[in-house]
């Protein structure tokens, strides 16, 4: 592996492909959703190897461990060298639900649940 000495960490965040763009890397650093050491950093922060770096996207906090600093965007197996998904099962699994709740399906043609019907459907929503 390459490893550069100083490298920003927006620009590692796009190098190894967990930002489409490096604007919107340094975006998620000014709005204090990557953070290092459970503190916020700017996108000029310089990133060691074998630091974690915490992702917030919610409902769920990425957790990603450094391996190595990849200063320009290559292939997605290269880059995948660079970095170790290290997010809790628990963490995922929050994605899941997320994704199946609030979804109701209706039959076509019923139109809108009355109060009542909305009080059992709220009822069954808040058990799950």
């Amino acid at each position: 592996m390459q490893h550069e000495e100083n490298l920003r960490i927006d620009k590692w965040l796009w190098a190894v492909r967990l930002f489409k763009t490096r604007s919107q890397a340094a975006e998620a650093c000014k709005k204090g959703r990557v953070l290092i050491d459970e503190v916020q950093v700017k996108p000029s922060r310089v990133l060691k190897v074998g630091e974690i770096v915490f992702i917030k996207r919610p409902p769920v906090i990425y957790q990603y461990k450094v391996l190595g600093l990849l200063g320009k965007r290559q292939s997605a197996s290269i880059a995948a060298e660079y970095v170790e998904d290290i997010t809790p099962e628990e963490e995922k699994e929050k994605l899941e639900m997320k994704k199946h709740a609030g979804f109701e399906i209706r039959d076509r043609g019923v139109g809108r649940p009355t109060k009542k019907q909305r009080r059992l459907i709220d009822q069954l929503k808040r058990k799950m």
